[in-house]
């Protein structure tokens, strides 16, 4: 076995492009460079090889403020990254156990997906995810709204008919409308919003860009009595729909349910395979019936010595 550590952005790049499988949103190169560009994490990205045949791949890199490695790109905010559905990518514990060796300090391996059996005892739990799947409702929002008590329809029903009461408009696909996103966030968040580190507002204009040339993209903005009340990004790949941020207005309470259902009623009608709500709460997202995904994590606070020879450098063909 022998591992191959690739620092240039180039190198990295097509190692991503060759041995990340593309299989959602955030596994697409040009998402995660993004927010690099934005960062600009020192690269660490380690492939093992035997007999010639590539048998992991841990791409990572270094959050100069904690000292410690992460997965790329290494978004860090208050210590911890953003970006979910990572990876361990091993045919076995002791590949696994190999590249491990090759990170110079401590790691930190967040969202991770489960993995095989191979890896997945080194894990334990992190955040939960939520996904909401049209299919489960035979893409029926009818059905879907059915399988709530009496008592929620009716009071769902009532705080929609408040707003509506104000006055309703949608709008779509508005790239300056994510000034009121970033704006609204803030307010509501404060120092606790990703948005008040500026490197995490430039990824976001960087990946909004991506998406748009993409055809990719999805702004929802809802207007109430013609003020702007709430903002959403998400984007669609592989028939997957990401919700990736949002603002709401606090002059407006309830808002929040107004713009999820709606992503919830679209989604149906589009006939989405998930709509994924990605992870964190916030007291609502148990309570919409959404299905829960648990995500893993990974950390390790020594830098062991090198045990084996066979670490070198070079450029991936």
């Amino acid at each position: 076995m022998t591992l191959t550590i690739l620092t240039a952005p180039e190198e990295c790049r097509r190692a991503w492009e060759q041995f990340w499988p593309a299989r959602g949103l955030f596994d697409l190169w040009p998402v995660r460079d993004s927010f690099h560009r934005a960062f600009q994490r020192p690269l660490h990205f380690i492939l093992a090889r035997d007999k010639g045949r590539v048998t992991g791949f841990l791409p990572l890199c270094l959050d100069e403020e904690t000292g410690t490695y992460v997965i790329f790109p290494g978004e860090t905010w208050r210590g911890k990254t953003w970006i979910e559905q990572n990876r361990m990518i091993a045919s076995s514990d002791e590949v696994f156990s190999r590249m491990l060796e090759a990170v110079p300090g401590p790691c930190h391996l967040r969202y991770l997906l489960p993995a095989g059996d191979e890896v997945q005892s080194r894990v334990r739990g992190d955040e939960i995810g939520y996904l909401f799947y049209p299919r489960l409702w035979d893409y029926s929002f009818e059905n879907y709204w059915a399988s709530f008590s009496g008592k929620h329809r009716k009071n769902l029903k009532s705080d929609l008919k408040r707003l509506e009461a104000q006055g309703v408009t949608y709008r779509f696909d508005r790239t300056d409308d994510l000034g009121h996103l970033f704006r609204m966030n803030l307010d509501a968040f404060a120092q606790s919003s990703y948005f008040s580190d500026p490197r995490f507002q430039v990824s976001f204009q960087n990946l909004t860009g991506f998406l748009a040339r993409s055809g990719m993209m999805r702004i929802t903005t809802i207007e109430l009595g013609g003020k702007v009340a709430a903002v959403d990004l998400g984007a669609c790949y592989k028939n997957t729909y990401t919700l990736l941020a949002g603002g709401t207005n606090p002059e407006f309470p309830g808002i929040a349910k107004m713009i999820n259902l709606h992503h919830l009623e679209r989604s149906c009608k589009e006939q989405f395979d998930s709509v994924d709500f990605l992870c964190g709460d916030f007291n609502w997202k148990a309570r919409f019936h959404l299905t829960e995904r648990p995500l893993f994590q990974f950390g390790r606070t020594d830098a062991p010595a090198l045990a084996h020879g066979g670490i070198h450098d070079r450029a991936v063909a």
